[in-house]
C-alpha cells in the first residue's frame, strides 16, 4: 500500500470511499465537495446502473462493483448501503483495510449494525456508527443534492471500543456537511427513530395498503382524492422497500414497543370518537398540533403549506467539478 497522504485541508482524512452510491451516498459526495474535501472519491456499487449515474453526475473520482477495491485506498470509509448488507460489506473490507482507516456508515438501525460491523472489522476501535437524519422518498444516486444534511441532525453512537479521536473526525465530517451533531448510546437510538421515523413509515405502509385492500373505494377514488391527506402518507409510503424492509428486521424490539404504544392510544381514541368525547378529541389534537409548529419552529420542517416541498433549483442539483471518473 502506498504511503498515506497528508489528510485533506480541513478534514482529518485524506480519501474517501462510499459503498453504496444511492441518495445518502450520492448526497454525501456531493455536500463534501461543496464543503472544500478535494482528495478522491471512489463510489462502490453493485448496480451498473448506479455506478454509470455516478460516472455521469461526475459525483466520484473512481467507480468500482467490488467494495474492497473501493475500500483499499481509502482513509474514510462510508457504509451507505441497506441495514441488512453492512454485515457482508464489512466482511469483504475488512481484510484490505489500512490500520489508519476509519469506517462509519449512516444506517437508521444502530444496535445491530454496531454489533455486527464490529465483529467484522479487524479494529473495532476504527468504527463509528453514524446515522444523518436526512432522505427523501426518492432514491438512487440521481436523487442525492448537497445541501441534503443542512441543518439536520446526524446522530452518533460510538461503542465502548470506539477511539474517541475517530469520532471526533467523523463529527467534525459531518459538521463539514451542515449537520448538527447528536451523541447517545445505540438503544436509545433505536428506540427514538423507531418512534419518530419507523413507526411512521409502517403506519403510512398500513394506510395505503388498507386504502387500496376496501373493496367499497375504487383505485381511482383513491388516487384522485389522496389531498385530502393520503397523498403525505403516500410520499412516506414510495421509500426504499429494501431498506425500509432492514429496518424493521433490524430493529424489531424497538418498533414492536412502539407499535404496541401506538396501539393502546389508537384504542383510546377509537373510544373518544364512539362515545362522542369532543373535549378529550380537542384537546389530543391541540398538543399535536403544537408539537407539529414545535418542528417547525426547530427548523426541521416548513409551515409551506405546499407539502410537496418542492427544492430552489439552485439546491436541487448542486454539482462541484471533480476528476475525470475512471472504472475497474
Amino acid at each position: 500500500m502506498a504511503d498515506a497522504a497528508p489528510p485533506a485541508e480541513g478534514f482529518g482524512f485524506s480519501s474517501i470511499a462510499i459503498i453504496g452510491i444511492g441518495l445518502i451516498g450520492a448526497s454525501v459526495a456531493l455536500a463534501l465537495r461543496e464543503a472544500g474535501f478535494t482528495g478522491p472519491i471512489a463510489a462502490a456499487d453493485r448496480d451498473d446502473e448506479a455506478l454509470h449515474a455516478a460516472v455521469e453526475l461526475g459525483i466520484a473520482t473512481t467507480t468500482h462493483a467490488d467494495a474492497a477495491q473501493a475500500a483499499a485506498e481509502a482513509d474514510m470509509i462510508i457504509l451507505a448501503v441497506p441495514v441488512g448488507a453492512m454485515e457482508p460489506v464489512a466482511c469483504a473490507i475488512g481484510p484490505v483495510l489500512s490500520p489508519r482507516a476509519i469506517v462509519t456508515d449512516v444506517g437508521s438501525v444502530k444496535g445491530a449494525v454496531s454489533r455486527t460491523v464490529s465483529a467484522a472489522l479487524p479494529d473495532p476501535s476504527r468504527f463509528v456508527p453514524a446515522h444523518p437524519i436526512a432522505g427523501s422518498e426518492q432514491s438512487g444516486p440521481r436523487a442525492g443534492y448537497a445541501s441534503l444534511f443542512r441543518n439536520r441532525w446526524c446522530i452518533l453512537t460510538p461503542t465502548d471500543e470506539t477511539d474517541p479521536s475517530a469520532t471526533q473526525v467523523v463529527a467534525d465530517m459531518w459538521r463539514a456537511m451542515g449537520s448538527n451533531i447528536e451523541v447517545m448510546d445505540v438503544e436509545r437510538h433505536d428506540l427514538v427513530l423507531a418512534i419518530t421515523s419507523h413507526l411512521p413509515h409502517l403506519i403510512a405502509y398500513n394506510i395505503v395498503r388498507t386504502a387500496y385492500d376496501m373493496e367499497a373505494v375504487t383505485e381511482a377514488e383513491v388516487i384522485k382524492f389522496s389531498a385530502g391527506g393520503f397523498r403525505d402518507f403516500t410520499r412516506l409510503a414510495a421509500s426504499d422497500p429494501t431498506m425500509w424492509r432492514d429496518v424493521f428486521l433490524n430493529n424489531r424490539a424497538a418498533v414492536i414497543e412502539t407499535l404496541g404504544r401506538f396501539s393502546e392510544d389508537l384504542a383510546i381514541l377509537q373510544r373518544a370518537i364512539r362515545w362522542g368525547e369532543g373535549d378529550q378529541l380537542y384537546d389530543l389534537f391541540e398538543r399535536t398540533r403544537a408539537i407539529r409548529m414545535g418542528i417547525v419552529e426547530a427548523g426541521q420542517d416548513t409551515a409551506a403549506p405546499d407539502f410537496g416541498r418542492p427544492r430552489p433549483a439552485a439546491e436541487e442539483r448542486h454539482r462541484t467539478p471533480v476528476p475525470e471518473p475512471a472504472s475497474d
